[in-house]
């Protein structure tokens, strides 16, 4: 692990503790606990790294080479109503919606692949010059992270690069942003391996607010030591807030309650 992650956990932690040392950031950023609302089944055997909520069904993609995939899923009951599986040599990461198509990451492979969103079909693929971890869409831009405190804003046409933020808090970049989402103007980002996810001003890279998911895994049962919360899902039209994990058997609904 290095110092600079090293680092941002104990920020985080920190923040929640009410460290002294951090108390003007406690004033400015709000902190969140969670309430569940409902619960619904989820494969314990996907190794989560993109969700999305579109249309009256969860989008999700998979990671893992060799277990990599795309599937549309009922939420009610987890039934898998259609899935594509990636090639063997590629580690599927982040997927986002945006019109009729899907955008799948891949983790290290430097190729984002484009589906149709009703068929699966492949329409065509494009270059990515990182890494690639999670993926959001804020209505003109794919918003992309790479497990860096970086976030790039993306041309959905061509995948083309058209500016970045750094993510801080309290002036402390925070490294190791995963699953991302686009809720009423704000990013969204679980941080790897935390029960913490980061609520993003996109146009500063501030983070305005945390929420605190500690607990939740304990209300699941986890299929690998891996099992870490992964997955953010928003329900628009519903404003329903859905969270997972990896290699967790549950997906939540879930309401935020101030700290």
């Amino acid at each position: 692990m290095s110092i600079l992650l090293k680092r941002s956990r104990v920020l985080l932690l920190l923040l929640l503790c009410g460290a002294p040392i951090l108390l003007q950031a406690q004033e400015e950023v709000a902190r969140y606990g969670y309430n569940i609302l409902n619960t619904y089944p989820h494969n314990i055997n996907s190794f989560t790294q993109g969700l999305v909520y579109h249309e009256g069904f969860l989008f999700e993609g998979t990671g893992k080479n060799g277990q990599s995939h795309l599937s549309k899923i009922n939420l009610e009951d987890g039934e898998v109503l259609m899935s594509k599986s990636m090639s063997q040599r590629y580690f599927g990461e982040g997927i986002e919606i945006v019109d009729d198509k899907i955008y799948q990451l891949t983790w290290q492979s430097h190729l984002v692949f484009v589906h149709d969103k009703a068929t699966f079909e492949s329409i065509e693929s494009h270059y990515n010059a990182t890494q690639g971890w999670g993926l959001a869409y804020d209505g003109s831009h794919l918003i992309l992270s790479d497990g860096t405190a970086t976030l790039q804003f993306m041309d959905p046409e061509t995948f083309a690069p058209l500016r970045k933020v750094e993510v801080k808090l309290a002036g402390n970049a925070i490294n190791q942003l995963n699953e991302l989402e686009y809720i009423n103007g704000e990013v969204w980002a679980n941080v790897w391996q935390t029960d913490f996810i980061l609520r993003i001003d996109p146009e500063s890279g501030e983070v305005n607010s945390i929420v605190d998911l500690t607990g939740l895994s304990e209300q699941t049962q986890l299929g690998s030591s891996e099992a870490v919360l992964n997955g953010i899902a928003w329900d628009a039209k519903g404003q329903r807030l859905f969270v997972t994990g990896k290699h967790w058997a549950n997906l939540f609904e879930i309401e935020l309650v101030g700290l």
